[in-house]
């Protein structure tokens, strides 16, 4: 899969990526070209089915949510699947007892869909406590430590989406909210797809996780889910029909607010499928490849070893661009961040070259994916040299 052309390649012509240098694994693969057939079969079962399509798409659902499943190799939870993790999460603190334990414990790495939300919140008299995220090996820990008789749940990442360092031992904040009746919500989004997620390997069969496949997994938009530990009571305030579908379906009166087992406990309500049409037949297409979660370890880690060592070759001028040296590729998840306060410029140089990327403030992201070649990596790295020497001459 290294070589030049990368033997994945081929199965990703729409995208081309032989052809150009996407570094955008961490935040928008590319997909393989069956998920265009998937896409069209999805508009010709509507045309030819039209209401009764919807048998045929639950089924595709089902497939998409087996798929998550097997990346958390969870065999105990519900999968409740979403458009976003947004409309996910917004239903999942809706079922917190926040009038009695209106607290709630997050980092401050996390993502805007929990970071905006939760400042929200705030202003509406939650007590939202935010523990520094860096460094990452300790934040477990700390957190833990945060969570008191009135919290009712904690928030964070396993992954952090700007720096990609790995939060290890989530176990102790699970212990922690479990001592005091609190949830835990993981957000494996910066890990599902590129770092092993075992929920009973990690001892998290008892929590809630919510991600997506618009990254590592290459699922495109519209697939997010949220996992639901066993025996969940939970009663979400933002509900849909879906919730009561088979109900409503059986023609049943609503005497009351009642929700549907397993995923269908937080479901919203009439979707678009296309996406898990996409989604289903992508799944397949990683299974039919043997891309399994150890094997797409072992990819990520070579490639961002590879664009890590090509850095430090550079020998760039630290005040204009550097890395953490003290994070080991083994803590690091699916991309490399460099710190530079030339970050946007520099991303905006890669891309005018041809070498598409992003940057959030000053970390610049680079995020392979396992269609590239070690070529097409050093390529964009002495690209992002000659961007870095014109740096120092100014």
């Amino acid at each position: 899969m290294y070589a030049s052309p990368n033997a994945l390649a081929p199965h990703y012509r729409q995208f081309r990526v032989a052809e150009r240098l996407l570094l955008t694994g961490h935040s928008h693969q590319a997909w393989p070209d069956v998920g265009l057939e998937a896409q069209q079969r999805a508009w010709l079962e509507a045309a030819e089915y039209v209401d009764d399509k919807w048998e045929r798409a639950f089924a595709m659902a089902d497939r998409v949510r087996q798929g998550f499943a097997r990346l958390l190799d969870d065999a105990d939870g519900a999968i409740a699947l979403g458009a976003n993790t947004h409309e996910l999460v917004v239903r999942w603190l809706s079922a917190l007892p926040l009038a009695r334990r209106p607290r709630l414990v997050t980092t401050t790495g996390e993502f805007h869909t929990i970071r905006r939300q939760l400042d929200r919140l705030a202003e509406e008299g939650v007590t939202v406590v935010k523990v520094a995220a860096p460094p990452a090996a300790t934040l477990a820990e700390r957190l833990a430590r945060s969570v008191d008789d009135g919290t009712a749940a904690v928030l964070v990442s396993a992954v952090l989406y700007e720096t990609a360092h790995i939060v290890p031992a989530l176990a102790q904040v699970l212990a922690a909210c479990k001592r005091v009746g609190a949830e835990l919500l993981v957000d494996v989004y910066h890990a599902l797809g590129v770092v092993p997620c075992s929920l009973g390997d990690n001892g998290l069969a008892e929590a809630f996780v919510v991600g997506g496949g618009y990254k590592y997994c290459q699922l495109g938009e519209g697939n997010c889910f949220l996992r639901i530990p066993p025996d969940c009571a939970l009663r979400p305030v933002i509900t849909g029909w879906f919730s009561e579908f088979e109900s409503v379906a059986r023609g049943e009166p609503a005497t009351s607010v009642s929700y549907g087992a397993g995923a269908a406990r937080f479901a919203g309500a009439t979707y678009d499928p296309t996406s898990h049409y996409r989604g289903a037949r992508v799944f397949d297409f990683f299974d039919g490849h043997g891309l399994s979660p150890d094997l797409l370890r072992r990819v990520s880690q070579h490639q961002v070893s590879r664009l890590a060592d090509r850095f430090d070759a550079l020998d760039a001028d630290p005040r204009l661009v550097t890395r953490d040296q003290a994070v080991t590729l083994a803590e690091l998840g699916g991309f490399l961040a460099l710190q530079s306060p030339h970050a946007s410029e520099l991303c905006r140089g890669l891309r005018e070259r041809g070498v598409l990327t992003d940057y959030r403030g000053d970390v610049l992201r680079l995020g392979p994916a396992p269609y590239l070649s070690d070529q097409q990596l050093d390529v964009a790295m002495e690209t992002l040299g000659s961007l870095i020497r014109t740096l120092e001459r100014s």
